[in-house]
């Protein structure tokens, strides 16, 4: 282990991420130290810094919640954890209250989040509780042509809509609806297009939507040349000529912007299902007397159970969801200028800080 962990704190809104040097603490019995092979920088990381979403714990704070890595410490609970390749859980249940012990996870209230409510992984280690984590075989994984540092976004990218697509029973016969298809919804549409559904891409950017047609997306439609009246059309055709049903299709909305969730709302159908994925603080003015007439359904999407975790990790190991042309590495020194990159929009791939 470095004898001189250290981390990129985030101190107060709009200033840069500074260099900090850290003490580990003593771990609980059930917690370990993972040394960082690598952290995804998110969407919600931005919030933080630029758009004034408040964290948990106060600052300064190490952001971060995309992680992998391996185990070097353990509590006298989690010994048999020390050497493990693992991916961290975004969101870390506490797995004792009641909201866990009935398997609702995600909002058990004592969860602890990564870079919001514990120090996160913009760092060369980080402490957590061992029942967050998500065992890698190695060997499988060297395989698939990956490095640990390429899986960090499993944490996050790839969970989020998976569990999101469990939650809306996403299955095969089924026409999927993924609007933003950038790190999250990239990732969405492989999902989808693994569990049997046929899937359509929607978006404003022509070169992700065609980095796409070869990923799972059977239709794409460039959202900034389609009105809301036309891409439903659009749609409707589409399910005729591949003979899906007109009703109960599933709309993932992955954008996180107001303009991706009004198209989103706005192809509710019969029977249909709207997963609310991406996340913006934009307030967005809907008539909420659609999901009775369509007797249709909106569900939200926090973070995804360690359970799933291995689920989703297999989706990778198996080929069924691609990771590396969809990620590019980046030396953790970079982070303030990967990060302003991030937030001009410039980024292709999702950005992956490896200490």
């Amino acid at each position: 282990m470095s004898s001189s962990p250290s981390c990129w704190q985030f101190e107060e809104v709009g200033k840069p991420l500074a260099n900090a040097p850290f003490e580990l603490k003593q771990l609980n019995r059930d917690e370990v130290t993972v040394e960082i092979a690598g952290c995804g920088l998110c969407h919600t990381d931005l919030g933080f810094i630029f758009d004034g979403v408040r964290t948990n714990l106060p600052l300064p704070l190490t952001l971060g919640h995309e992680i992998s890595g391996r185990v070097v410490d353990a509590g006298e609970e989690a010994q048999s954890w020390i050497g493990k390749a693992v991916v961290i859980s975004a969101v870390i249940p506490c797995g004792v209250c009641d909201h866990c012990r009935r398997g609702l996870g995600t909002i058990c209230r004592n969860q602890k989040m990564p870079g919001n409510d514990i120090q996160g992984g913009f760092a060369t280690h980080i402490q957590v509780p061992a029942n967050g984590l998500c065992e890698v075989d190695e060997q499988r994984l060297a395989a698939a042509g990956l490095e640990l540092a390429d899986i960090s976004v499993i944490a996050d990218a790839l969970t989020t809509p998976y569990q999101a697509a469990v939650q809306a029973e996403v299955e095969r016969g089924d026409l999927v609806i993924v609007i933003g298809v950038g790190g999250v919804g990239g990732y969405a549409v492989q999902v989808a297009q693994a569990l049997g559904a046929v899937v359509v891409a929607i978006d404003i950017d022509g070169d992700k939507l065609a980095t796409l047609t070869s990923y799972g997306a059977s239709l794409t439609i460039d959202a900034s040349a389609t009105d809301g009246r036309e891409i439903k059309k659009q749609l409707k055709a589409f399910a005729k000529e591949q003979g899906l049903r007109q009703t109960e299709w599933k709309v993932f909305e992955c954008s996180g912007s107001i303009a991706g969730q009004q198209t989103a709302y706005s192809l509710l159908t019969f029977g249909g299902t709207l997963a609310v994925v991406g996340f913006t603080m934009e307030k967005l003015e809907l008539r909420l007397s659609n999901l009775m007439a369509f007797h249709a359904r909106a569900m939200g999407n926090w973070g995804c159970p360690p359970e799933l975790y291995p689920d989703a990790l297999e989706l990778v190991l198996e080929g069924k969801v691609a990771l590396g042309p969809f990620i590019e590495k980046h030396p953790l020194d970079e982070i303030n200028q990967v990060i302003e990159t991030a937030h001009h929009h410039q980024l292709r791939q999702r950005a992956i800080l490896v200490p």
